[in-house]
């Protein structure tokens, strides 16, 4: 009987130690997962802060009116106005606006705004197709400083097919205007063309 139990003892105890072994390595993989995670984590953050700390440096934002920009001879073409100015490093400067307007009202007083150079501006605004729109104001957002402007409204224009686009160019602005007729909201890209 002593010859078996060493042996089923010895047995039992290399199966209890790779079964704790095991264990072990599961622990140690599981944890190596786990802080892996973790630093990444903290890596994307660090980086994503990085990136938008240089870019607010390097590109500036304001606060901007409407009529600051279109000047207006009595009564405001327009309510509930919100507008940023930016500027880029390679001195490119635009606005984009969010306001609410009668878009029969707007169209003609944005057309009789002063031109430094009638020959490079357009008398009439003009219906546009609104895809290369969307594309540019999602690359400029891209550039734009965390919490400059709300880009909420890029996917309502990509889905709603009732939007319309329209292109005025009075140099030195060259306007891209987005009406929603359903709440008269428009969103407006200005362009400063130097």
């Amino acid at each position: 009987m002593k010859k078996y139990i060493l042996p089923v003892v010895t047995v039992l105890l290399l199966v209890s130690c790779n079964k704790i072994e095991e264990k072990i390595d599961q622990t140690v993989q599981k944890t190596t997962e786990t802080v892996q995670q973790k630093t990444q984590q903290v890596v994307e953050e660090t980086v994503k802060k990085t990136v938008n700390e240089s870019i607010n440096s390097l590109t500036s934002s304001q606060d901007v009116r409407f009529n600051e920009v279109f000047p207006a001879t009595g009564k405001s073409v327009v309510t509930e106005d919100k507008g940023k100015k930016f500027k880029f490093p390679n001195g490119t400067e635009g606005y984009i606006f969010k306001y609410r307007a009668d878009i029969a009202v707007l169209l003609p007083f944005l057309e009789g705004q002063l031109t430094s150079d009638e020959q490079k501006s357009e008398k009439k605004a003009r219906k546009i197709d609104g895809q290369s729109i969307v594309d540019k104001i999602s690359f400029i957002s891209k550039f734009l400083p965390e919490n400059t402007f709300d880009t909420s409204f890029l996917e309502d224009i990509k889905t709603d097919k009732n939007i319309e686009y329209y292109k005025l160019k009075r140099f030195p602005n060259s306007s891209t205007i987005i009406y929603n007729p359903k709440n008269q909201t428009i969103i407006q890209y200005v362009e400063v063309n130097k």
